[in-house]
């Protein structure tokens, strides 16, 4: 059919300019401004809606846009959507937060990965490249009280190529995913390997496996896919004109690597005091250690907030570690607390605390108590919790704790003080679950309709000491 009245499909800023149209569209709308031809070339009008409205179809909404839209047939061609343009379709959510905020509701899938191809490609020539160098990103809002999603409305249509200092991350993350392929660990990737591109479960159970070249161990199917963190960035820094940026870590060109650079910033103010940091960075000394820390981490590597760009692309989150001089580390980590009546709910392939620890990369800011109780900083290190440990010790813990609030938790009193039989630091050598709450009536309601003081898990202070590499 031809659809030269419309847009050039040899032509970007044609595919463009034309897909700019739906902006402020609800995808029924784009149903409903569909000429009578393509409807019926395409297939029967009230089929069509009926299949694309059902929520559990991944991928209805893009094949909407593909077919009802800009008019050509859905397929499963390796080749970009727009291929003599050289462009990738993509139409993902975003959502509003309760603040304001935006933000990408999901990650962003480029690709399958092909474990066994995928180990002979270079990156600039890589399937994955061909896909992710130039995409038409369309953002439609999310709204959870939509119950028809093809009431969604699209909010924002562009097209966006990761600008030269993504490009040599992304490049990195491949590599970084590559090689773990090659190492016969294709079972052990986790997003949290890598920083904007991550290596994405995509399967349609939780049981399914493929084989992998260099292991008999089956691995779960995987795609490329840009993060969830990345995608909010691009979302809020290229989508939505107007917005604040934050600052970079990297200004100029360097040869080495992102985590290179960090990490050899930091250790240049090894075994300085904090109070000769604070001194040097011009900060006000505060009793909480904690805060100052990770401020005096951000100040090093030249960002005067508390936030650093390249940091929130790729969700990593700075945690300060103090060594006391004993050599042991005094607190666990704290991660948010948890509903118990959800996670009642859940299980653990997407759980919310077993995705979060995927999916998260750590920087670590290492300081210890000197004989005299000086604080100095030994240095950092970027860290993810190893796959084996999340899905074997962790796994222990949350599923355990699941069965003890369907169970119904046992609450003791003992000297005036509450007890429970939820998992404690005696029982796992990597986390527990202990009180998180601003005070004694900060609660949450117990799937048996009682309330009881937050909780939340926490890794062991002594494992985390045993994930510190540097020396100190």
């Amino acid at each position: 059919m031809d659809d030269s009245k419309h847009y050039d499909k040899t032509n970007p800023l044609s595919i463009e300019s034309y897909a700019q149209n739906l902006i402020g569209k609800t995808f029924a709308n784009v149903c409903l401004d569909d000429d009578k031809r393509y409807a019926e070339f395409v297939r029967e009008v009230g089929d069509y809606a009926e299949s694309h409205e059902n929520k559990k179809r991944k991928g209805g909404l893009g094949e909407l846009i593909e077919e009802r839209f800009f008019h050509y047939q859905s397929n499963n061609d390796s080749r970009p959507d727009f291929d003599e343009a050289g462009v990738e379709l993509k139409v993902t959510p975003y959502k509003i937060n309760r603040n304001g905020s935006l933000a990408a509701k999901e990650r962003l899938i480029i690709t399958m990965i092909d474990y066994f191809s995928v180990i002979n490609e270079k990156f600039e020539i890589s399937h994955l490249w061909k896909k992710a160098q130039l995409i038409l990103l369309i953002y439609y809002l999310y709204q959870k009280e939509i119950e028809n999603r093809l009431e969604y409305k699209i909010g924002y249509v562009k097209l966006f190529s990761p600008p030269a200092e993504d490009i040599k991350i992304i490049k990195s993350d491949f590599e970084v995913i590559v090689e773990k392929i090659k190492s016969g660990k294709a079972h052990e990737l986790s997003e949290s390997d890598t920083m904007y591109l991550g290596a994405a479960p995509k399967a349609s159970t939780s049981k399914d496996r493929r084989k992998q070249p260099f292991s008999d161990v089956p691995a779960k199917p995987r795609a490329f896919a840009f993060k969830n963190s990345y995608m909010t960035y691009v979302l809020n820094n290229y989508m939505v004109t107007g917005k604040v940026t934050f600052e970079k870590v990297i200004k100029s060109e360097t040869k080495e690597s992102f985590e290179e650079y960090v990490v050899s910033k930091i250790n240049s103010y090894r075994d300085y005091t904090v109070e000769d940091l604070c001194k040097v960075f011009d900060i006000k000394i505060s009793k909480s250690y904690k805060h100052l820390g990770a401020m005096i981490a951000y100040r090093i590597l030249g960002i005067k907030s508390n936030h650093a760009e390249e940091f929130e692309k790729a969700n990593i989150v700075v945690k300060t570690i103090r060594i006391g001089k004993n050599n042991k580390i005094k607190e666990s980590m704290s991660f948010t607390p948890f509903k118990f009546k959800e996670l009642v709910e859940e299980e653990w392939d997407n759980c919310t605390f077993g995705s979060y620890l995927r999916e998260t990369r750590f920087f670590f800011v290492i300081y210890k108590f000197d004989e005299n109780d000086k604080l100095l900083l030994k240095g950092c290190q970027f860290w993810n919790m190893p796959y084996s440990d999340i899905e074997e010790e962790v796994k222990k813990v949350w599923k355990r704790t699941q069965q003890v609030l369907i169970d119904g938790l046992q609450i003791t009193k003992k000297n005036g003080n509450n007890y429970n039989n939820l998992p404690n630091a005696s029982e796992n050598k990597i986390c527990h679950v202990r009180p998180h709450a601003r005070n004694a009536d900060d609660m949450y309601e117990l799937p048996d309709g009682r309330l009881y003081t937050k909780q939340s898990f926490w890794l062991n202070n002594s494992y985390i000491l045993s994930q510190i590499k540097i020396e100190y």
